[in-house]
């Protein structure tokens, strides 16, 4: 099995993270002595709002400021990239801005998603602006960004890239949408995005490019949290904390010989395996 050659430089570039899983990785990246380029919307605190389907613009928690807060109070590097999934020219100028900074970029975290209105739409609602939106941005980009970092990868002999999937691009919903299901523009999004790990490691895996999928489960992030209070749902939906596949994460990429390239490993049932994390769970 190939492995990522050791350097002295363990230099991540994170999407996403402003709050939820991406915040939690950084800090767990940075703990584990990475220096983290990380990307978002929101720049300070104070400036963050819901836009999803049901957000209704509500406040939430978390900015690039704050997350690179944590990254320095772990002795790390941090670089704060302002760049939306819908502006190609910005995310390639955030992999640039990381290998001006810093030389080389050794692990990409594509983490990001597109929460703008879409993702809980039935099929009979969705406007076809709204699914190419979300492959846009959940498929699209994160393509973008792969494509910026393996020219540099290579030449330095391998690299880690993982992508944060998720359940509904490989399983059936339970229901429609509103009845325990999801809406089909956000599934076909990230049922795209999920086949390029596997054909990376086929592709570029003797060339030591390593690549996972991430299935995180059900993660009760801050924007759930907050849409949970303002909907009277607070405790309906039972998930793990967004350190559950961050702990996850962090050790995959320090692990690359218990996997295998190209695998989709779920964040959850691994961190339970190997004791990254205390129990979440309640009976």
């Amino acid at each position: 099995m190939t492995t990522v050659p050791t350097t002295v430089n363990r230099r991540a570039l994170l999407t996403g993270a402003t709050r939820g899983i991406g915040r939690a990785t950084a800090l767990a990246l940075a703990a584990s002595g990475w220096d983290v380029a990380i990307t978002g919307r929101t720049v300070r605190r104070g400036e963050g709002r819901d836009d999803s389907d049901t957000g209704a613009g509500r406040t939430l928690p978390g900015s690039l400021e704050e997350t690179g807060e944590g990254v320095r109070a772990a002795g790390r590097r941090c670089l704060e990239l302002v760049a939306d999934l819908h502006d190609q020219v910005a995310l390639v100028a955030a992999v640039d801005a990381v290998l001006d900074a810093w030389g080389g970029i050794d692990l990409l975290v594509n983490n990001a998603v597109d929460t703008a209105p879409g993702s809980m739409v039935p099929i009979v609602d969705l406007a076809v602006a709204q699914l190419e939106a979300k492959l846009a941005a959940n498929a699209v980009a994160p393509f973008v960004l792969i494509r910026a970092v393996l020219p540099g990868m290579l030449d330095a002999g391998g690299g880690t890239i993982v992508d944060v999937t998720s359940h509904t691009a490989t399983a059936d919903p339970p229901g429609p949408v509103g009845q325990g299901g999801w809406g089909v523009a956000y599934a076909a999004s990230k049922a795209a995005a999920h086949r390029f790990a596997p054909l990376l490691a086929v592709e570029l895996g003797d060339r030591g490019i390593r690549a996972y999928n991430v299935d995180p489960g059900y993660v009760e992030t801050e924007r759930q949290v907050v849409n949970a209070a303002a909907l009277g749902l607070v405790g309906h939906y039972r998930g793990a904390p967004p350190t559950v596949p961050a702990a996850a994460i962090a050790w995959m990429v320090d692990h690359p010989e218990t996997l295998e390239n190209g695998a989709t490993v779920r964040a959850q049932k691994l961190a339970l395996v190997e004791g990254l994390h205390e129990d979440w769970r309640t009976a």
